[in-house]
């Protein structure tokens, strides 16, 4: 009882700074529970994804008729081609577990990744004052991206991540919260297709109070974070989001020495 607890309690805290920074949540998850629980890979990968589910749908509903307008034509383009990548990111995460005797191995290499990935993209948050966004038009170039960050997302088992609003923000031109916005709507496609290989395969059993209590922390995080970003400002948003990239570099070092 008491790890749903905990598991509650990250899933409510990973899914309110996702709705609110549009990284959808799992970049926290994921490595949280890598340091704090003894399940597999595979498992927290699944739980990390469903949550984040729950996150984005309730976020997404929330958001219509708000201040903050998805941008369905482009915005389309890349959940279309997050869908893709995040069939690809899932079949490839599946082959590295059964390329490996022992499954730490990827967990480690999920986490150096992630490390590196987040260091970056930190870098171009407090940078990006610098550096002039680009305004790509090309549906083709959109979808390109989409599956990028698909693949990276579901490979890594986070659901999103803050790749996503860098690659956005600079790449489409868009500010925070309509970076967050887009985010959650490409973190929401690359994520059912995750979850859907992941159910046709079969090969991964979790025990359901956790998942229900993760997808209920998602459900209300969702709902807090949506309240939340609407009343703060765009600078806000940012320092959250920075908040949160240290954050889960710091975790993710530990996740290394803990697997090495």
């Amino acid at each position: 009882m008491l790890d749903a607890i905990l598991f509650f309690l990250v899933s409510l805290f990973s899914s309110t700074i996702g709705a609110i920074s549009g990284i959808g949540g799992g970049i926290i998850i994921k490595p949280v529970l890598d340091a704090v629980s003894d399940l597999g890979v595979a498992q927290i990968s699944f739980l990390s994804a469903s949550t984040v589910l729950a996150m984005c749908v309730i976020s997404l509903l929330r958001s219509r008729g708000g201040e903050i307008v998805l941008e369905k034509r482009r915005g389309t383009a890349l959940a279309v081609g997050a869908a893709v990548g995040g069939i690809a990111g899932k079949q490839i995460f599946d082959l590295a577990l059964r390329g490996v005797s022992n499954p730490g191995v990827v967990g480690a290499f999920q986490s150096v990744i992630l490390a590196l990935l987040t260091a970056g993209v930190f870098v171009y948050i407090r940078l990006k004052h610098r550096v002039t966004p680009k305004q790509v038009q090309n549906l083709a170039a959109c979808a390109l991206l989409g599956l990028c960050l698909g693949l990276v997302s579901s490979f890594l088992g986070i659901g999103g991540g803050p790749f996503n609003i860098a690659v956005i923000s600079f790449c489409l031109g868009m500010d925070s919260k309509t970076s967050a916005l887009h985010s959650i709507y490409v973190v929401f496609f690359s994520t059912v297709a995750s979850l859907v290989t992941t159910l046709l395969t079969g090969l991964v059993t979790v025990v359901p109070l956790y998942l229900v209590v993760m997808i209920a922390g998602g459900f209300l995080g969702g709902q807090a974070g949506s309240r939340i970003v609407r009343k703060i400002t765009h600078k806000q948003v940012d320092t959250v989001f920075s908040c949160v990239l240290v954050l889960v570099v710091a975790i993710c070092c530990y996740n290394i020495v803990r697997y090495l």
